[in-house]
């Protein structure tokens, strides 16, 4: 299936359901989630693929194990494409509309460790901090876990101390509902914003890796 774009139903999906996200209210419109939302990213991955490599959807469902937010469902829908899960570009559609970025969500203290690593040696760590302006003066924020004060074994005073305080690192940038929403366009703003992210991505495959 061609991707021409998140229609408007899915950013009107997601805001319903954000107002009532029960089992009712999902039973009876997930055939709008499936068309609207599920379809169309599924054929804008697919778009996609050749360039940024396959892709991973993230289910609808939340994980309310350990949460005190029990509501049942995800109030968009994301994807990643990269090595792994946990690694690479991403794309989220919501209420608020098309969400761009990419980065490192750590699964592990020992990816923490590679990480900081990497911002700590004055090479690697210089080439995180032009890139990381780079994506800033591009219209991305900067996210990731952080701790307040300075990890140990590191200086309060470190010349990147904010990168240091960060256990991983993602940037996202909002889009919105952009007329060219609803359009294969929309194809075109997520690639360019991919391309954007790759210096950040390349760093993180070489300095934390994807194990």
């Amino acid at each position: 299936m061609a991707f021409t774009g998140f229609p408007p139903a899915a950013v009107d999906f997601f805001a319903q359901l954000e107002a009532d996200n029960t089992k009712a209210f999902w039973t009876a419109n997930k055939a709008t989630w499936d068309v609207a939302a599920r379809d169309p990213m599924l054929a804008l991955l697919d778009q996609l693929e050749d360039e940024f490599g396959p892709a991973t959807p993230f289910r609808p469902y939340r994980d309310v194990r350990f949460s005190a937010d029990k509501t049942p469902y995800k109030t968009h829908i994301g994807a990643v494409a990269g090595p792994t899960k946990w690694v690479g570009c991403y794309v989220q559609l919501s209420a608020d509309g098309l969400a761009v970025g990419g980065g490192f969500h750590a699964p592990g203290a020992a990816h923490t460790g590679r990480f900081r690593a990497a911002v700590d040696a004055p090479a690697s760590g210089g080439d995180l901090v032009t890139i990381v302006d780079g994506l800033r003066r591009k219209g991305f924020e900067v996210r990731g876990a952080a701790v307040k004060t300075a990890p140990r074994g590191f200086a309060k005073d470190h010349p990147r101390i904010d990168l240091l305080r960060m256990a991983e690192v993602m940037v996202i940038r909002e889009l919105g509902t952009p007329a060219w929403l609803g359009t294969p366009r929309a194809a075109t703003e997520v690639a360019k914003a991919w391309r954007a992210c790759r210096p950040l991505t390349d760093w993180i495959v070489e300095h934390v890796g994807t194990e």
